[in-house]
């Protein structure tokens, strides 16, 4: 037996039980008006905040993403101008200071300031506000207390008639003109419920500061959207800290994996230039002084980036360097010798290398080379390459042989030993790339090509200058280049 459905009559409907509905989060902003007007507003609001995460998203380095971070504070409270303060260490890390006679734990280096619509002499200015008046710094010390209870944000609505404020405040914010100020804390990074494998962010310890022109302050929505932006702000700071500790971290060893100076020796003149990349590359030099004023000269290069091949790099030279002490003189047999080491201790590796056994008083030089662009010497009437010959990459061979070219080097000639980063950022074939690297170097005046270092800063502006090369191409490749002036 079926139920009765009753009919579609005017005025007669089903009762509907109301479905519940989940409250809205308590920090929710409710604008005024009507409920479409409310919905437009929460969208756009949404959609301000996609857009400016998105951009933060892009930025590829921490100036940048300070720089970005100030531009969206800024457009969501109102204001013009702002800073981020950075604080280079925070209580309790490896090796931060103990303590002054109170007590409290201060970092080894002064905060950090960054602007955004300041000039270095305005942020100057600010660097004078009294540590116990500065907002930023206000708030960077009470997060530092032992229980971290103290302000997360400081506004200051009228500066000027704020009579409990520093006075060295009121004068530097009546030099710059800034009327108010709204000052927010930027933490992030791994907290003590947050397992460090898998957040390897350092944590952030920073505060941003947006100046008012006028005597104001951020409302309640605006504030509402600012708190929302800077969750996500933080982490992405934070990020971009952790990438550049690590780049500045590994740029340091990789020069200390390169000559920190460069030998003196009569009757040449030694100039480098390297353009590394900033996850660390593989490209070498070097240049050392042998017996009978006797002068070794390297350039090589290991394949690939990062911290495996920066290694791979160090032991190269460091066994280049060896093999050259023991028989500079035969520059086949320190081939021969760092062929044999690579194919023992890195037999998946491929690496290319050039070695020259100059002799500066008679104007001679040995070279022979693994796979590597041959040297280009360039004079008062000539600019070529010498032909070192065809041979394959260190690694690549069973027994590496090729046999050693000698060049005669006149008074006053350059030899310029260089990477194939400077080939390759061209973006051009490998023949043309050698034809425009010979091109500017005749084209150097008389001037740049006695001078071993403005003929490198000549090669480094002339090079890259092609129609097919582009800026994300020429900043792909790492560059070595090494000029030797006999004279």
């Amino acid at each position: 037996m079926s139920t009765s459905v009753p009919s579609n009559v005017a005025g007669i409907h089903p009762t509907i039980t109301p479905v519940p509905q989940t409250p809205p989060p308590a920090d929710a902003p409710v604008p005024p008006g009507a409920g479409p007007e409310r919905l437009a507003s929460w969208i756009s609001d949404l959609s301000a905040l996609h857009d400016l995460t998105e951009r933060l998203a892009r930025t590829s380095t921490l100036s940048d993403a300070i720089h970005e971070t100030l531009r969206a504070g800024a457009h969501l409270i109102g204001a013009r101008r702002g800073l981020i303060a950075l604080r280079p260490e925070e209580p309790g890390d490896p090796g931060a200071p103990d303590g002054d006679a109170a007590g409290r734990t201060r970092p080894a280096a002064p905060d950090r300031l960054v602007g955004y619509g300041l000039t270095p002499g305005e942020l100057g200015h600010l660097e004078t506000v009294p540590d116990t008046a500065a907002p930023h710094t206000r708030l960077l010390d009470a997060a530092e207390e032992a229980t971290p209870a103290g302000p997360t944000e400081l506004t200051q609505q009228d500066i000027a008639a704020d009579d409990t404020l520093d006075p060295r405040h009121r004068d530097v914010a009546q030099r710059l003109g800034a009327a108010a100020s709204h000052a927010v804390l930027l933490t992030a990074g791994p907290g003590a419920d947050t397992d460090p494998a898998r957040s390897p962010d350092r944590r952030l310890r920073a505060a941003a500061v947006w100046l008012y022109d006028q005597p104001t302050e951020p409302d309640q929505r605006q504030r509402h959207l600012l708190s929302r932006y800077l969750r996500h702000a933080a982490q992405q700071l934070a990020h971009h800290a952790t990438l550049a500790a690590a780049r500045a971290e590994l740029a340091t060893l990789r020069e200390g994996l390169l000559p920190s100076r460069l030998p003196y020796l009569p009757g040449v003149t030694l100039a480098v230039r390297h353009r590394p990349l900033p996850a660390g590359g593989g490209d070498f030099y070097d240049a050392l002084a042998l017996p009978e004023q006797a002068l070794g000269l390297a350039i090589g290069s290991t394949g690939g980036s990062g911290p495996a091949t920066v290694a791979a790099m160090g032991r190269l030279r460091a066994g280049l360097r060896a093999y050259a002490v023991m028989e500079g003189e035969d520059p086949v047999a320190v081939l021969s010798d760092l062929e044999l080491l690579l194919r023992l201790t890195e037999p998946a590796r491929s690496a290319t290398a050039l070695f020259g056994y100059a002799e500066p008083a008679a104007g001679r030089l040995v070279l022979a080379s693994a796979g590597h662009p041959p040297p280009l010497v360039i004079g008062e009437h000539r600019a070529e390459f010498a032909d070192t010959t065809l041979s394959a990459p260190l690694g690549m061979l069973a027994c590496w042989e090729a046999p050693s070219v000698e060049i005669d080097v006149a008074r006053g000639e350059t030899v310029l030993l260089y990477s194939a980063g400077l080939l390759r950022r061209t973006g051009e074939p490998m023949d043309r790339a050698f034809t425009r690297l010979r091109t500017a170097a005749r084209a150097a005046a008389p001037e740049v090509r006695a001078d071993p270092e403005a003929l490198l800063d000549h090669m480094l502006r002339t090079v890259p200058a092609t129609d097919s090369a582009t800026d994300s191409r020429s900043g792909a490749e790492e560059v070595v280049l090494l000029a030797v002036r006999f004279h």
